[in-house]
């Protein structure tokens, strides 16, 4: 599954040093605007104890994780939507992405510049979510120019397109995002090709400094972006991007102390990793066998033979059915063995829609 979730952000809000976290990959981190031209891919394994624990279960010769891809997209200014700054070549970024993490600057530090002079959170976020809606609109007014006219000449297709056009300009000209038109599967389908930036879910990453990471609900700043998120129906993450950098170059064991000795429960990592993750509708089903344990990712509401051509296209072709067991239900029986004793592990075909912590091995004939 092919799928990327890009970091935005104003100019030095911690959008390169949280990218440097995620993938170790060291991206130029600069305290100047601009520091990121081009855009940084990264790819992060998807944190999920249930495959340590099928690990343990079957011990296999090796374990296979499922990744997710994250993409680093250089500042976004006022004006971008214009061309101001690098603009144009930062839009096309994000039209690439599949779902946006927008990094928001929640803390104070006198060494770090802020692009207009102050630290103002929801400013920060109506700058970028403003350009992005007005490129969307520039493209929807083109758009609606040439179907109009066809939707007069009685053009079918052109009829069923220009209300969901006028739908989502509606809501752009209110200032608020294209999702929030709210539109059925069929109508995204319509406007696919249209690639519109607003229409793609949004996490805002709320950037505390280390001294707030472990209580950052009592932020204030975090406190308003949380309202203005809850507003739109988006989701909220705290983390300080600082301390995961940090953290990224630990071991596992050192990593646990350290998150203990700041009171911290999970890193903002893997819950960022996770909350991208579900954002797109993504879950996770496993095979296990003492070859191999592997977390393979799909989107939910999935068949099964759709799920088995992610593995091998030859999969899919010639599906027969699917022996699946659930995860807790393999885990409470003890081994695949026991679990086929107890009635647990079930037939399935064509039709059934895989579930997340489905364990599955895949019959076939090509």
């Amino acid at each position: 599954m092919a799928l990327t979730a890009g970091i935005v952000g104003l100019p030095n809000v911690g959008k390169s040093t949280l990218f440097n976290a995620i993938t170790k990959a060291g991206a130029l981190a600069a305290n100047y605007p601009f520091a990121t031209i081009d855009p940084n891919v990264g790819i992060v394994e998807v944190p999920d104890a249930r495959l340590d624990k099928l690990t343990e279960l079957v011990i296999p010769k090796k374990t296979v994780p499922t990744a997710f891809e994250f993409t680093d997209i250089a500042g976004i200014v006022k004006g971008a939507s214009k061309g101001e700054g690098l603009g144009n070549k930062f839009l096309a970024h994000i039209r690439e992405v599949d779902a946006i993490c927008q990094v928001v600057r929640c803390f104070v530090d006198e060494n770090i510049t802020h692009v207009s002079g102050a630290v103002n959170p929801i400013d920060d976020i109506e700058v970028i979510n403003l350009e992005l809606a007005l490129a969307d609109l520039e493209s929807v007014d083109k758009r609606l120019q040439r179907v109009s006219k066809m939707a007069k000449q009685k053009d079918k297709e052109a009829m069923v397109e220009e209300p969901i056009l006028l739908k989502i300009k509606a809501e752009l000209e209110n200032g608020r995002p294209a999702r929030a038109a709210e539109l059925s599967e069929d109508e995204l389908k319509v406007i696919k090709g249209l690639h519109l930036l607003t229409i793609k879910p949004m996490l805002y990453v709320a950037n505390v400094s280390e001294d707030e990471v472990a209580d950052a609900d009592n932020n204030e700043y975090v406190q308003k972006v949380r309202e203005y998120a809850s507003a739109e129906g988006a989701q909220v993450i705290t983390i300080c991007a600082k301390i995961e950098e940090e953290i990224s170059e630990l071991d596992d064991e050192e990593k646990t102390m350290f998150l203990e000795e700041l009171g911290i429960k999970e890193s903002g990592l893997d819950q960022l990793i996770r909350t991208s993750y579900d954002l797109l509708g993504l879950a996770t089903y496993f095979t296990a066998g003492v070859q191999e344990v592997r977390a393979w990712t799909f989107r939910k509401g999935m068949k099964a033979p759709q799920c088995a051509g992610i593995i091998h296209t030859d999969f899919e072709r010639g599906f027969i059915r699917a022996e699946t067991v659930a995860f807790d239900d393999l885990v409470e029986a003890g081994s695949q063995a026991a679990a086929k004793e107890a009635g647990k592990v079930r037939l399935e075909g064509k039709e059934y829609i895989v579930q997340d912590g489905d364990i599955m091995l895949f019959r076939f004939n090509v």
